[in-house]
């Protein structure tokens, strides 16, 4: 739980929003509201003091030179520009360069990285980075594809629209031909074709 996480003023500021709507928070289907929120809050960006660093830490000595994709790692997210969710999936892969890391460790830098407020280019950004830097891969490609309810339920109002980011770092970004290999093996075909 975030050391700076206060339930009871979140409460306090959830009661205050009804009351601005013109709502009576004190009304049977609402009384219970602002607890209801405080909760959902703590669960979505209640991590955002979880050190991702952690979760790469411990790495194991592999002279394996080749794409490792883990794909559809599924995540949720609030939106720092108005505090809705997005969601999605986020597809990580690296070329090792002589270690790796358990594929569940792959999966809790996306978790630590989407449990505080973010913005999805900057959570795409940082997931690469931190794998670049902690496993002195060769290459790392991170793609993540989200939905954003502040898009879709309110603005220009388009649901079904998705936002699709990438982050390629060293082979990933130098060789054209490393970087087909792992759009065909996130997307399922060839992307010549």
């Amino acid at each position: 739980m975030n050391k700076q996480f206060d339930k009871p003023k979140i409460e306090r500021a959830v009661r205050m929003i009804l009351e601005a709507i013109g709502e009576d928070p004190d009304r049977d289907g609402l009384r219970d509201t602002p607890a209801r929120v405080a909760r959902v809050y703590a669960e979505i960006v209640g991590g955002g003091d979880t050190d991702p660093r952690h979760a790469l830490r411990t790495s194991f000595k592999e002279d394996h030179h080749e794409i490792v994709l883990v794909k559809d790692i599924a995540f949720y997210s609030m939106c720092e520009h108005h505090l809705l969710p997005f969601f999605g999936k986020a597809h990580v892969g690296y070329i090792p360069n002589g270690k790796i890391v358990g594929i569940s460790k792959l999966a809790r830098v996306v978790e630590a990285f989407a449990r505080r407020p973010q913005v999805q280019e900057r959570m795409t950004s940082q997931i690469a980075d931190l794998i670049e830097e902690m496993l002195g891969a060769e290459g790392v490609a991170v793609v993540i594809e989200g939905i954003h309810t502040c898009m879709t339920m309110r603005g220009v109002k388009k649901p079904g629209a998705t936002v699709i980011t990438s982050a390629m770092r060293g082979d990933f970004r130098k060789r054209i031909t490393s970087r087909t290999e792992i759009m065909a093996l996130i997307y399922g075909k060839s992307m010549s074709a």
